[in-house]
């Protein structure tokens, strides 16, 4: 963890795709930093992409998509996106939402049931406001949980054959196909991005168990300080950690790679060829 930088390097330089977990990594104790609106609005002046990929319920990612400085919303941990096209805001997903809906009643029952083992939990305040997923509070409402109780429901999830997975406050939980990787990387080729530009042009910015898999397919990662907290439990680590916490982190992850920017294009200016025109 000690030989982790915190500097950007060259490699850093093409990057104009800026992919970003929310809770915790733009946000911070519950709460959304003014820093963090100001560098995701810099970010978008300067020209880069700027997308949420997240957990966080339909109801939650319609606020992002439609107040936010971002470009689109990757919701429910790839269950759909959300992205204003032509003014208006769309919303999109693999499956139709009635059959979405389906899947997720079935396993809103099928986690209720488990959780009848752990009577101080319970499913989030926002459970309703969920296309795909079922969601456990595990410290966004409630003192947080156990890592080891975490890790015990999570397996549970898995034995019913649906996906599960943990942030820094919820365990989400879903039938189908679809992830963070999956939806984020079909989502970058449809915007024209070859496999090989995802690793030079796009990063990803996260601060739990629920971005590793974002971090071993985007080279150009990052974790916020907080991230050091589930260190040793990730299998994928992000290239660079930030000194600060949560949305503190992302503020300052923004001001470093709008800095190598500004850096590119003094050298650009300062490389232009000058022609020298024979006197007639």
């Amino acid at each position: 963890m000690n030989s982790v930088t915190n500097e950007l390097g060259a490699n850093w330089k093409d990057v104009d795709w800026v992919l970003t977990d929310v809770d915790d990594t733009l946000t911070w104790e519950g709460r959304l930093p003014p820093e963090t609106l100001v560098a995701l609005q810099q970010l978008r002046d300067s020209g880069k992409h700027v997308v949420a990929v997240t957990g966080a319920c339909a109801g939650w990612c319609d606020h992002i998509a439609q107040l936010w400085p971002v470009d689109a919303v990757l919701g429910e941990n790839g269950a759909f996106i959300m992205e204003k096209q032509d003014g208006y805001l769309t919303l999109r997903s693999d499956l139709p939402l009635n059959e979405i809906r389906s899947q997720q009643q079935k396993l809103k029952s099928q986690v209720e049931e488990i959780l009848l083992d752990y009577p101080d939990l319970q499913l989030t305040l926002d459970q309703s406001y969920r296309l795909c997923e079922v969601a456990i509070d595990i410290g966004q409402n409630c003192p947080k949980v156990d890592a080891t109780i975490v890790e015990e429901i999570v397996a549970k999830i898995h034995a019913l054959g649906a996906h599960a997975t943990a942030s820094s406050i919820h365990i989400n939980a879903w039938y189908g196909e679809h992830s963070k990787k999956v939806t984020t990387m079909s989502f970058l080729q449809q915007k024209g991005l070859s496999k090989s530009d995802i690793t030079t042009r796009a990063c990803y910015v996260g601060d739990s168990m629920n971005d590793q898999y974002m971090f071993e397919v985007i080279p150009n990662s990052v974790g916020v300080a907080n991230i050091r907290h589930y260190w040793q439990r990730l299998l994928f680590h992000p290239s660079v950690v930030m000194e600060q916490p949560g949305g503190y982190g992302f503020a300052e992850f923004s001001k470093k790679l709008l800095a190598l920017n500004n850096e590119l294009q003094h050298e650009t200016k300062g490389n232009e060829a000058t022609i020298h025109y024979p006197l007639r």
